[in-house]
């Protein structure tokens, strides 16, 4: 089954990168008007821009933050654009920030791919990426290899096929709250207790190039006001904290880097 565009994950090229917002400063507590934005009442409306604009910066403030905290030398992080565009489809239903490898490290990829096969290095979501997101109706942590990011989905598979299933299987079920899926099918695996067949199966199907693979915890996020501004009332910025830095040895484990060289492993 071939693998249908989804916001995020768009094939479509943006023919010039919009250059990225400054983080916001002080308060970066989200509020109801952050996901309200993004709901079908407003999604498509230009005069919304500025309250997805700033949850766009809280987004960026966060990752950003939490990027420079990590032991990772090598992450960049980009953000989603806010407003619509024909590379949305004129509408913003989800913001999300994402942290990926920096411009050295795509270097040391280049290198190896060529400049042929590297072109798809140039757009930044076309990588394996840590994931923060927003949408009308829920809140997201995940790790995501995008459907183009073939070398860091390759890569991956090498390393299964070379050290065996046991190293991915102890991470991935070391993600319990988590659920694994490959790009927008309906089936969900939830991660704590996922069985080696289940595994196996599930990286049959999978085809980099072609499918993404996403591993994520998202929180329901009411659409009512009131009920939104009660859930948002609690700090929920440690949580997020957590559950990301939870996501870091499977993003070490996939992600095709000079300690992690599986691409064209036999």
């Amino acid at each position: 089954m071939g693998a249908a565009p989804i916001q995020g994950e768009s094939k479509v090229p943006m023919l010039r990168p919009e250059p990225e917002p400054k983080p916001l400063k002080g308060d970066l507590a989200l509020e109801p008007w952050d996901f309200e934005a993004l709901g079908p009442s407003h999604c498509r409306n230009p005069e919304a821009n500025e309250y997805r604009l700033k949850a766009r910066r809280k987004l960026l403030a966060w990752s950003k933050a939490w990027a420079k905290a990590t032991p990772e030398p090598a992450l960049d992080v980009r953000t989603s654009i806010h407003n619509p565009h024909t590379f949305n489809g004129k509408k913003v239903e989800r913001l999300w920030a994402y942290m990926v490898r920096n411009k050295a490290s795509k270097s040391g990829l280049r290198k190896i791919l060529g400049r042929d096969l590297a072109k798809d290095l140039d757009s930044a979501y076309r990588n394996s990426y840590l994931c923060l997101a927003i949408e009308h109706g829920a809140l997201e942590v995940a790790f995501r290899i995008h459907p183009d990011a073939w070398y860091d989905g390759q890569n991956m598979l090498n390393r299964v096929k070379g050290e065996g299933l046991r190293d991915l299987l102890h991470i991935l079920n070391g993600l319990e709250g988590f659920t694994l899926k490959l790009h927008d099918w309906k089936g969900r695996w939830p991660l704590g207790s996922l069985a080696p067949e289940a595994l196996e199966e599930l990286l049959r199907f999978y085809k980099p190039g072609e499918l993404g693979f996403v591993v994520e915890q998202r929180w329901p996020i009411p659409t009512q006001m009131a009920a939104r501004e009660a859930v948002l009332a609690a700090d929920i910025l440690p949580t997020l904290n957590t559950e990301w830095q939870r996501l870091l040895p499977l993003y070490r484990y996939a992600t095709w880097s000079a300690e992690s060289d599986h691409l064209f492993s036999s």
